[in-house]
């Protein structure tokens, strides 16, 4: 890669954790990826071979799944090497590329957390209508539109990086390349760099937001107009796995980059990093196996059709 810096490496400072802590985090830290990965995979076969889940939101929970894969694997791994060889040197193009893909998963994920939410509202406020709006042809319209949306801007944040020129420190107070501790270091004009920055997280963050946050008003409003609690209680069930999700990854995303800079701790930021590179990867499948009836049925199914195979 062609680029204006004179640094050819950064190194990343972790969690700045005392030493004799790296093995422990390390095996803690593998024990998570390992299960948001076994989860999410879970997740994807489940979606794609059981007839009965091929519907609009297991659909996108199977693209959710897929970002998720993609978010905390190109961000752990490195991760997991710096503490069990206790090395923290990252290339600058191995950084770039980090940050290429962990920035796909984490804008795609806004966009498709704010699909799901239109296709709930679909189906509470205006189940008539649902089947004719939420087609498999719209459904894969919306997922490549997401995906296309995740892949530009992250293209624009990672190619305006490249040409910037990176003169020292090349200390990283982070575990994983991330856009706004990259351009902290930079001694270029990063003007531009900041306004994409703006453009397409934060003003992408406040309109997902405040979609969904308008989806949830009226499902809400919907739910209370239904005479039976039984009926409000199913209808509620269908959309709480997503509201909760939704809950979890915004606000950590939103404490991470809605605050102003006087008020950032660096310990603080790592934390809640952590939190949805790793976190909400190994949550999202755990929060919708729990509650969604049909995927504890197909869970149910597999755990016995592999207890079955064992015997026999």
């Amino acid at each position: 890669m062609n680029n204006g810096s004179s640094i050819s490496e950064f190194i990343l400072l972790g969690l700045s954790s005392p030493p004799e802590l790296d093995i422990l985090l390390f095996l803690v830290f593998l024990a998570m990826y390992l299960a948001a990965i076994a989860g999410n995979v879970f997740i994807i076969i489940i979606t794609n071979l059981d007839p009965a889940l091929k519907t609009p939101m297991y659909f996108f929970l199977g693209n959710l799944s897929l970002l998720d894969i993609i978010c905390t694997t190109s961000a752990v791994p490195k991760m997991l090497f710096n503490l069990f060889t206790q090395q923290k040197v990252i290339s600058f193009n191995e950084c770039i590329i980090q940050m290429f893909f962990f920035t796909v998963g984490m804008d795609t994920e806004f966009l498709l957390l704010t699909f799901m939410s239109f296709d709930r509202y679909l189906a509470i406020c205006n189940p008539l209508r649902y089947q004719s709006i939420m087609s498999k042809r719209s459904c894969f319209i919306m997922s490549i539109v997401v995906w296309a949306f995740g892949f530009l801007s992250s293209s624009f944040h990672s190619s305006s990086t490249l040409w910037l020129s990176f003169c020292g420190p090349k200390e990283i107070n982070h575990f994983f390349c991330e856009v706004p501790q990259v351009l902290a270091l930079s001694c270029s004009n990063i003007s531009l760099n900041k306004y994409v920055l703006i453009v397409t997280d934060l003003i992408l963050g406040l309109i997902c937001i405040i979609l969904t946050f308008i989806s949830y008003i009226k499902i809400i409003l919907t739910i209370f107009k239904i005479p039976s609690s039984s009926g409000k209680s199913k209808a509620f069930s269908t959309c709480v796995s997503h509201l909760t999700v939704v809950v979890i990854y915004y606000g950590s995303v939103i404490l991470i980059y809605v605050r102003s800079p006087e008020g950032q701790s660096f310990a603080f930021d790592k934390i809640i990093s952590v939190f949805y590179a790793v976190v909400t990867p190994l949550l999202n499948p755990i929060i919708y196996s729990l509650r969604n009836k049909e995927v504890r049925d197909e869970l149910k199914l597999m755990a016995k059709s592999a207890v079955r195979n064992a015997i026999f």
